[in-house]
């Protein structure tokens, strides 16, 4: 299994949680545009690997490890869009894709590189807030008023 795939069902299942206690492999799927099957033996791998607990008919809940690599992703995610935007002069509906391409390859070491060129943002362009370093996310700075970040 992929570093890449185990990191798209972390943060796919962090989001959906966001929501509801539970998330049912059919809300995973749908959101990934995955069979329900290869969902559910994706899930069965995470819960081995402690990162979820899943019980079958009643969804699935991310541990605190899963929590954790979850907003680690997120962060670099986000991370991304803002350097793409205030750097790369890219358009706000051209970075999502971009920065899920980079996320995955993102070191440490750039991770703090970048995050020091930008002047520790607390939140990205949509004005979601960016995990800190520490995997604290800090919900509450959520921008109502959505703007472009200049």
């Amino acid at each position: 299994m992929s570093t890449v795939s185990v990191e798209n069902y972390l943060k796919t299942i962090y989001h959906l949680q966001q929501s509801t206690d539970r998330v049912f492999t059919t809300s995973i799927a749908k959101k990934l545009n995955i069979a329900p099957a290869s969902v559910t033996e994706m899930l069965q791998r995470l819960s081995k690997q402690e990162l979820l607990v899943y019980e079958k008919y009643y969804g699935v809940k991310l541990l605190d490890s899963g929590i954790k690599r979850a907003l680690k992703i997120i962060r670099k995610h986000r991370l991304w869009e803002m350097f793409l935007v205030k750097h790369l002069g890219f358009k706000i509906n051209e970075i999502h894709e971009e920065a899920e391409n980079f996320e995955h390859i993102m070191s440490n070491k750039m991770e703090n590189k970048i995050d020091e060129l930008l002047n520790f943002p607390i939140i990205d362009p949509h004005g979601e807030p960016i995990p800190n370093k520490n995997g604290i996310i800090n919900n509450s700075i959520k921008i109502k008023n959505r703007k472009k970040i200049k």
